[in-house]
């Protein structure tokens, strides 16, 4: 099964338990910092970080390789009029991504995890912006999780990565093995 089917699939099965998709609870603590502009979220899934930030005055690019999750975010934004542009996108084409976008002052990663975008972040964040991200991490306590190495933060790695970047939040919670952090380009 390819990567657009198995999320599909995955999005599918998702739409039928959700009633609204919620924002991620780390984003919706640091919001103070969040005064609207133009926002990216990648990997954005059902849409729920999209729709708060449309909520907070951000004009949302919404990018994911699941056309089930994007119309469903389309349907979303029209029926509460949010300012957001669900698209469907294959992440790993970084070259098109690039053309298709302009500088923001937002970009937001959760749950997704492709290293070849730290330097497309690097370069899309317009100064004094901001970069939340998160996923899981190689915790020991979190060995058994089925989830790929591969698709897994080294220990501190976002924190070394955004390293010249203003650090407000970064933390890793073992429990639930995630790392995460927000920090802003100076």
């Amino acid at each position: 099964m390819d990567m657009k089917s198995k999320w599909n699939a995955k999005y599918k099965d998702r739409l039928n338990e959700l009633k609204e998709p919620d924002p991620n609870p780390r984003l919706k603590d640091l919001s103070v910092h969040l005064h609207g502009g133009n926002a990216l979220d990648l990997a954005c899934g059902l849409g729920g970080n999209s729709i708060f930030l449309a909520q907070l005055n951000y004009h949302v690019e919404a990018l994911d390789i699941s056309e089930i999750a994007i119309n469903f975010l389309q349907e979303q934004a029209v029926k509460q009029q949010l300012n957001i542009n669900p698209r469907v996108c294959d992440l790993t084409d970084v070259t098109q991504l690039k053309m298709a976008l302009s500088a923001t002052d937002l970009i937001v990663i959760t749950y997704y995890l492709d290293r070849s975008l730290f330097p497309f972040v690097k370069s899309m964040v317009k100064r004094n912006g901001f970069f939340f991200m998160e996923t899981y991490f190689q915790s020991p306590k979190t060995a058994y999780q089925t989830i790929s190495n591969q698709y897994k933060l080294k220990p501190t790695e976002l924190l070394n990565e955004f390293s010249e970047w203003k650090v407000h939040f970064f933390e890793e919670n073992d429990q639930e093995g995630r790392q995460t952090v927000f920090c802003q380009k100076v």
